[in-house]
């Protein structure tokens, strides 16, 4: 999404789409994809209701920008229908 779409869809104060390509919690960050194929950085704090537990990556998620470049950056992360992120399976052996 080019610097022009963003401060247009932030004029009409709308909400961007994208998905959780990751997030470490160790590290306290993640990066996010728009629907457009740009990758944005997410702080933990960012996250309305806290950063994400367990596997996140391909879960749908709104947000807003700030910053452009480099230093855009995830704000006001929210997953839609505020969807518990998903938990790893559990493998059971086959033996069994």
């Amino acid at each position: 999404m080019t610097a022009d779409a963003r401060s247009a869809q932030r004029a009409e104060g709308g909400r961007i789409s994208g998905e959780m390509l990751w997030f470490n919690q160790d590290k306290g960050h993640g990066f996010i994809e728009t629907a457009a194929g740009e990758r944005l950085r997410v702080e933990g704090a960012a996250f309305s209701k806290g950063p994400p537990e367990g596997r996140c990556a391909g879960m749908a998620v709104t947000f807003y920008v700030a910053g452009e470049g480099e230093a855009a950056r995830a704000l006001d992360v929210v997953f839609p229908d505020d969807a518990a992120p998903r938990r790893a399976r559990m493998r059971r052996s086959a033996g069994r």
